[in-house]
């Protein structure tokens, strides 16, 4: 008999033999008809998969992350077979799902265009119309070989040539088959409902040496709700794209005849980010923080020491030569903040040092990465070091998560996910057991702090454990930007002291933290965050004073400059233009405050106010202070 345990302990008895849908079925017909596949034992199945003796079965519906996601993939094989049936010859790269969706990597005699989406997705449909089973085949990994490369498929061959064992597992659909490990759908028709959504060009495993082939990107859902809701969010985030509103408002830009990945800020992005840094500059003041400023390159010799160049070097530029030594600019600040540590003995009581930089740093991405003010080459992180005492670990993480939590809803952000991400299995430093200590005193930190997280299993930094918060901006969208990072290794590495309460030599233990992440990366999700109408504080003009003609502009001038000695962002727009054009114009710029005054507004010493929110009224100079004032110093 096959014994099911079923995740709420109970167990079903069948025959051996019996499917995993035959038992979705026996346990009632909405499951069998939501059903996707299953984990057995704890390993992914397909619902065809026999199950005999004492097994532990998970079914995993449509209306599950996990099943949906199961669904994309098959979706992804499904416009492989669409790409092949309309462009013959086509070579098969890969086709994995992704947040949010699915890709394939195609080689084809030309590139994809918009126009060639819906030819596409109408034979998509054909096949899943025709509801062709998915069906498992197990081969040799030598027959396996030999099928892909007479049928021109360089790519699986190369695939198969890496993959572990003996054997391979394809899956048919008809008479299409794919190099895959599964599961996937029952059937083609269980597809609900998908979209393509655009094509990319793309290089063989990532690498710019290797083929370039032709992405095309999609996205299924199991109801067309969903989907639609989803295509309204892509929408909305394609209207909040901080390239095209730093454009429109004229905040920053990149020269690509100067370098990639390098940021210009121009005098209103420049006044956002000079806001920004202020209000973390005092923030850090109150809380207990020193300041720091460190230089822009070290010798290597620094960079051995800390373990970059063994582990990071990948990302580092080129080394420069001075005085026949090499210097490498800084990916991190980590190593400049343990020099200054170093400088004298530490005692015991000083501890811990909260010390505090926003440093910029250079880090090489590649060119396909590279994306606006996201993924940059040059930045500046909010960064911090906390040096302690074993005993202030525990306090000093707890201490961290909540000036995080105020920072980020300073910003306008209340939702967020917070992650525990445990030792990488490649490329890690130090002890298992410091490693096990340091997890467990993040972990205690979380629950003081009675903040709920996944974990993020091998996600840490080669030098530890970390906490990470992402942030959920108006549309739903996460954004890595906190983080909180234990260290037991650079301490050793660079074996720092301080005397203890015995009169012996003791290692402190180290916090690296940052709490917006780097300023161009956090400056680019607060401009979708709002889609570039800042928040009064943030807004680099905050008032507009618009004389209706050059008979009012005396007026506007003490407009003006009453709204600055009061301390507010103001600029006097005197063009010979319409009014009402000048208003439009101001709208775009997202200005929070139009203020119009004409003949009326001068004899009454009044101004006619017009908000960025639609709000219209009149009032006096003193009760629009009285308006605006609270929301500038309340930050909202």
């Amino acid at each position: 008999m096959a014994r099911v345990k079923l995740p709420d302990g109970s167990i079903r008895e069948f025959t051996d033999g019996v499917t995993v849908a035959e038992v979705a079925a026996a346990i009632g017909p909405r499951l069998a008809q939501a059903a996707i596949f299953a984990d057995v034992d704890g390993a992914p199945a397909d619902l065809s998969r026999k199950l005999a003796g004492d097994v532990a079965l998970k079914i995993h519906t449509d209306s599950a992350a996990e099943g949906v996601d199961v669904m994309r993939h098959s979706t992804a094989h499904i416009l492989a077979e669409a790409v092949m049936r309309l462009f013959p010859g086509t070579k098969l790269g890969i086709g994995p799902t992704i947040e949010d969706g699915f890709y394939y990597d195609f080689e084809v005699a030309r590139p994809f265009t918009p126009d060639d989406l819906p030819v596409i997705e109408k034979e998509m449909e054909k096949i899943i119309a025709e509801k062709k089973r998915f069906e498992r085949v197990d081969l040799s990994k030598e027959e396996a070989r030999k099928a892909m490369a007479a049928a021109g498929q360089s790519f699986k061959v190369e695939l198969i040539d890496e993959l572990p064992g003996d054997s391979v597992s394809f899956y048919r659909q008809g008479e299409w088959t794919d190099l895959c490990r599964g599961p996937h759908l029952p059937e083609t028709g269980r597809v609900g409902c998908f979209k393509l959504l655009r094509t990319s060009a793309a290089y063989w495993r990532g690498d710019q040496a290797k083929a370039s082939l032709q992405r095309i990107y999609g996205t299924a859902f199991a109801k067309k709700k969903d989907l639609e809701e989803y295509l309204r969010r892509i929408e909305e985030a394609e209207k909040r794209d901080h390239r095209r509103i730093g454009k429109d408002l004229d905040l920053y830009s990149v020269h690509e005849e100067a370098g990639a990945g390098l940021i210009y800020w121009h005098p209103k992005g420049a006044l956002v980010r000079y806001l920004v840094e202020e209000f973390w500059r005092q923030e850090h003041l109150k809380n207990g923080y020193d300041l720091l400023f460190s230089p822009h390159i070290a010798r290597a010799h620094l960079w051995e020491t800390s373990g970059h160049l063994g582990f990071y070097k990948e990302n580092m530029y080129s080394p420069i030569t001075v005085d026949e030594k090499e210097f490498y600019l800084k990916p991190m600040n980590c190593p400049f903040h343990i020099l200054m540590y170093k400088n004298r003995l530490r005692a015991y009581r000083e501890l811990p040092f909260r010390w505090a930089e926003l440093g910029t740093v250079y880090r090489y991405e590649k060119p396909g990465v590279l994306h606006g003010l996201l993924r940059v080459r040059g930045f500046t992180q909010d960064d911090a070091h906390i040096f302690c005492r074993p005993d202030q670990v525990e306090a000093e993480i707890c201490r961290v998560l909540k000036f995080v939590l105020h920072m980020l809803r300073t910003f306008g952000f209340k939702e967020y996910e917070v992650y525990l991400a445990t030792r990488p299995k490649e490329k890690s430093v130090g002890r298992p057991e410091d490693w096990a200590m340091a997890e467990e005193a993040l972990r205690r930190a979380l629950a003081k702090e009675n903040l709920a997280f996944g974990v993020d299993e091998g996600g840490g930094a080669f030098y530890g454990p970390k906490i990470d918060l992402k942030i959920k901006d108006c549309i739903g969208r996460s954004w890595q930007c906190s983080t909180v990072q234990f260290d037991f290794n650079l301490p050793e590495r660079f074996a720092l002291e301080y005397v203890g309460d015995d009169g012996k030599t003791h290692r402190p233990y180290m916090i690296h933290r940052a709490l917006l992440g780097s300023i161009e990366r956090f400056f680019g999700v607060l401009i979708e965050h709002y889609g570039g109408a800042f928040p009064l504080w943030l807004a680099p003009v905050q008032a507009a004073v618009l004389p209706i003609s050059d008979p009012h502009v005396a007026y506007a001038e003490e407009v003006r400059d009453r709204l600055r000695a009061a301390g507010f962002r103001v600029e006097l727009d005197a063009r010979n233009e319409r009014v009402n054009h000048k208003i439009r114009e101001w709208q775009l710029q997202k200005a929070p405050y139009m203020l119009v005054v004409g003949e009326r507004e001068a004899a009454q010493k009044t101004v006619a106010v017009r908000e960025r929110t639609g709000e219209q009224s009149t009032l006096g100079l003193d009760a629009l202070l009285e308006k605006m004032h609270p929301r500038l110093r309340e930050r909202v």
